[in-house]
C-alpha cells in the first residue's frame, strides 16, 4: 500500500508539472515529449543500478544517470511550486467572483506566460546540474586564508598549509585534469600538505590508477593525512569481516605508497629551531551513525596546553561537540566531509548558502569560536552526483601569523 501511496503522488506531480509544457505547446507534442524523455531517463537510472559496479559505489555510468534524473526533477519541482502558485490564485480569483460578483465564469484559465516564467526559472537548476556534471567537478579553486594568533612560535610566522580533503578517487574519469589539480597544488610551494580524509569511496583499489600522480605531491615538512567516514568500507558488502579488514590494511598501505604520513589518533612534532608545532590527527568521529573512531585525549597525549596545536579531524561535527571548548586550546582544526554538498550559492564575503548548512553548522570556510579556528573544506573530489555547482573543489591555503604586540 506504501508503494501504491507514492506512486499515485509521483504520478500526479508529473501530470500537474505537464500542466506548463501543455499551455505552451500542442497537446500530443507537449505530451509525447515530456512523457518520452521522462520514461528513458527513469528507464536508464533503474537499468543503470542493474549494472555490476565493480567498487559498490554511486559512480560511472550510475552515477551520470543519477545526475541527469535530478537535473530534470529540479526543472520539474520549480514547475510545480509555480503552478501550484498560480492555481491558488484562479481559485482565489474564482471564489471572489461567486461571491461578491455576478459573475458566471468558470475557474480561470493558465496563462500562458506563467507557463513560460516558471519553465524559464527551472530551466536555471537543470542546465547548471548538466554544466555541474561537464565541467563544475574539475573547477578547481585555491581559497587563500592568513589568520592570526596570540601564541604562535615567532619561527612559525608566515608558516603555510595546503589542505586537501575529501579526495574519492574512485569517481574520477579524466586523468589531465587531477594532473592538473596535483601541479596547482605543488605549486603553492606551502610548507605542509594536510590530507583530511576519504581517500576513496569504498575500495583501496579504487587508489591503485591515481598513486603515481598523487605520489607527485611534495611539501618541505611533508605531506600528512588522516582517515575518513569512507575509507572503513563500511559503506560496502564485503563477503566477510577478513575481506573487509584486508581491504582496510591495503587502504592504509596506500597512504605509505603515496609517501603520507598516516596519523591515526597520533601526533608529530614539527620544529623550527627552538620551537615546535604540535600537528595532531584524529580517526573519524561523526555525530549521528557515523563512525566514532577519534580519541583526541590519545591523540594529544603529552601534548602541552600552551603549545600551538594543529588538529586533523575528518567530520566537523567532532570540532563542535569536542574540539572547540577544550582545555588543552586547540588553535585550528582542519575538516572536510560535507563537500559543501556539492551544491550551493556563494558570493565571496557577501552571501553562502548549501542546504548541507541545515545538517552542518560548520560547513565550508573558516569559522572561529573565542580564538580557536575549524576550517571546512569544500573537498577534491566527488561522489554520488558526478558533478559540483556552485560549491567548486577546493584547495585550501592558510597561512599562519603570530599577532603582534601592538595589535594584543
Amino acid at each position: 500500500m506504501r508503494w501504491i501511496i507514492s506512486i499515485a503522488i509521483l504520478l500526479a506531480l508529473e501530470v500537474y508539472a505537464f500542466q506548463a509544457f501543455k499551455t505552451l505547446f500542442k497537446f500530443w507534442w507537449s505530451l509525447s515529449i515530456y512523457v518520452g524523455i521522462t520514461v528513458v531517463v527513469v528507464s536508464l537510472m533503474i537499468y543503470s543500478f542493474y549494472q555490476p559496479s565493480p567498487h559498490g559505489s554511486l559512480t560511472g555510468f550510475r552515477a551520470y544517470m543519477i545526475g541527469l534524473f535530478l537535473s530534470i526533477a529540479a526543472l520539474k519541482l520549480i514547475v510545480i511550486v509555480w503552478m501550484f502558485g498560480e492555481d491558488i490564485v484562479r481559485v482565489l480569483v474564482f471564489v471572489y467572483r461567486k461571491l461578491f460578483t455576478s459573475s458566471v465564469e468558470n475557474l480561470p484559465s493558465r496563462r500562458k506566460f506563467i507557463s513560460t516564467i516558471a519553465l524559464g526559472l527551472g530551466a536555471i537548476p537543470f542546465l547548471s546540474l548538466l554544466y555541474g556534471m561537464y565541467k563544475g567537478k574539475y573547477n578547481f579553486k585555491v581559497l587563500s586564508y592568513e589568520l592570526e594568533f596570540d601564541n604562535l612560535p615567532e619561527e612559525f610566522d608566515g608558516y603555510t598549509i595546503t589542505q586537501l580533503s575529501d579526495i574519492h578517487s574512485g569517481s574520477f574519469d579524466d586523468k589531465k585534469e587531477i594532473e592538473y589539480a596535483v601541479d596547482l597544488v605543488n605549486a603553492q610551494a606551502s610548507d605542509a600538505i594536510l590530507f583530511t580524509g576519504d581517500l576513496v569511496n569504498n575500495l583501496a583499489d579504487e587508489m591503485t590508477p591515481w598513486v603515481p600522480i598523487f605520489s607527485k605531491l611534495k611539501a618541505k615538512d611533508g605531506v600528512y593525512s588522516i582517515l575518513g567516514n569512507h575509507d572503513y568500507g563500511d559503506y560496502y558488502d564485503f563477503e566477510s569481516q577478513t575481506e573487509k579488514q584486508k581491504n582496510f590494511d591495503s587502504l592504509v598501505k596506500v597512504h605509505s605508497d603515496l609517501g603520507w604520513d598516516l596519523l591515526r589518533n597520533e601526533r608529530r612534532e614539527i620544529q623550527r629551531g627552538d620551537s615546535k608545532l604540535q600537528l595532531i590527527g584524529v580517526e573519524n568521529w561523526g555525530k549521528g551513525g557515523f563512525k566514532k573512531a577519534g580519541d583526541f585525549e590519545k591523540a594529544a597525549e603529552g601534548v602541552d596546553p600552551k603549545d600551538f596545536k594543529i588538529l586533523m579531524s575528518h567530520d566537523p561535527s567532532y570540532w563542535d561537540e569536542v574540539i572547540k571548548n577544550h582545555e588543552k586550546d586547540v588553535q585550528l582544526t582542519l575538516s572536510g566531509h560535507t563537500h559543501g554538498m556539492q551544491f550551493g550559492i556563494e558570493i565571496p564575503g557577501w552571501f553562502k548558502w548549501s542546504p548541507v548548512q541545515y545538517r552542518y553548522e560548520q560547513w565550508a570556510g573558516i569559522y572561529e569560536n573565542a580564538k580557536r579556528f575549524i576550517n571546512v573544506n569544500r573537498g577534491f573530489g566527488y561522489l554520488a552526483y558526478p558533478g559540483r555547482v556552485g560549491i567548486w573543489p577546493e584547495v585550501t591555503v592558510i597561512k599562519l601569523k603570530r599577532k603582534s604586540a601592538s595589535e594584543e
